[in-house]
């Protein structure tokens, strides 16, 4: 059981690839995944109530934790705090993104997250928790 979902997820994750393929050959791109997509399609995809056992659900949360995570270095280096991923809830994430979609059909969920990431508490840290790996 636990591989056919595995496999399902797979599936999902590599066909839904297919439709950001053309774009990313049209010009570069900063960020890519369901974080971008369309707010008008996305909210009729999103099922709140069902968690993570509905596809969608589980494919924004997911994004959207690397995304925060992505965050969390900048914030980190260039203010020494960061947002606490344990303030990243499921339930929370998925009713801030259904309910941004719906009164913005014409926007992206990344709007929600970026607004989600500006008023989250944030922890602070020591200036050496900051790291750069990609110096140059």
């Amino acid at each position: 059981m636990r591989i056919r979902l595995i496999a399902r997820a797979a599936l999902i994750l590599s066909l839904m690839s297919f439709g950001f393929a053309a774009a990313s050959r049209a010009e570069p791109l900063l960020t890519q995944g369901i974080g971008t997509q369309n707010c008008g399609k996305l909210a009729g995809d999103l099922r709140p109530s069902e968690g993570l056992n509905h596809p969608p659900n589980y494919l924004l949360f997911y994004w959207v934790q690397g995304y925060v995570s992505a965050a969390n270095i900048y914030l980190l280096n260039e203010y020494t705090d960061y947002v606490d991923m344990n303030d990243v809830e499921v339930s929370v994430i998925l009713k801030l993104v259904y309910d941004f979609c719906r009164a913005n059909p014409d926007k992206k969920p990344i709007a929600a997250i970026d607004q989600f990431i500006r008023e989250a508490n944030k922890v602070q840290a020591d200036e050496k928790d900051a790291f750069d790996p990609w110096e140059h």
